[in-house]
């Protein structure tokens, strides 16, 4: 890890408890696009909140964080890399892939690479799951992360990833409301609630999903 990222993760995604407590919720919200008998990787997995709560036969988290095996729950299978480099699995062997504010961050290059990647990796039907800020709802806080590069809203996004050989099969432009510094309300009930809502206010983040042809 450059000294770069590891001043990123210390200033700007520090461990918190309060997000291990709603992710499970997330988690349960998601799970009805998640098989439990799929391949699953976290892309950009940082503190493994997703794949540690999802069900899924096998379960996979790649991020560049070194201490990422030790956030792992058991089961869950880590690669320490760039989320440009799936070099591990074989093309079309993955049901899903997921990412959580992670393409905010990645510059022209390693963005496409990454999504190329990804549609490699995926059995044709599988799908790619993102929950990503979207600039429409999101533009005063946006660039108060300094390492984000790329801006997104969930017509852009969607026709990114139409662009880069995707079908898109939902868009929920206000999915959570979540701070840019990732932390989340701290009470599992409360996100509960909110995710059933069928209009959700103040929402900041964008939920894209797309599946290989």
């Amino acid at each position: 890890m450059s000294a770069d990222d590891k001043g990123y993760y210390e200033s700007r995604f520090s461990p918190d408890p309060g997000r291990d407590r709603v992710w499970p919720v997330i988690c349960r919200y998601l799970q009805r696009f998640i098989p439990p008998d799929a391949s699953v990787l976290d892309l950009g997995a940082g503190y493994c909140s997703f794949i540690n709560h999802i069900r899924a036969r096998d379960k996979f988290a790649l991020d560049r964080h070194p201490d990422l095996a030790r956030f792992a729950a058991p089961g869950v299978r880590t690669f320490v890399r760039g989320c440009e480099d799936l070099g591990p699995f074989r093309d079309a062997t993955l049901d899903v892939v997921f990412a959580s504010n992670l393409f905010e961050h990645l510059d022209e290059d390693t963005l496409a690479k990454t999504v190329d990647e990804t549609r490699r990796v995926l059995k044709p039907g599988g799908r790619i799951i993102l929950i990503q800020p979207n600039f429409k709802h999101a533009a005063r806080e946006y660039f108060d992360d300094y390492t984000h590069k790329k801006v997104f809203t969930d017509v852009s996004l969607a026709d990114y990833l139409r662009s880069r050989g995707f079908v898109v099969k939902r868009v929920e432009p206000r999915f959570l409301l979540i701070s840019m510094k990732a932390r989340v309300p701290k009470h599992p009930a409360l996100v509960a609630l909110y995710l059933r809502l069928p209009f959700r206010p103040f929402a900041k983040q964008m939920l894209v999903m797309a599946e290989k042809p």
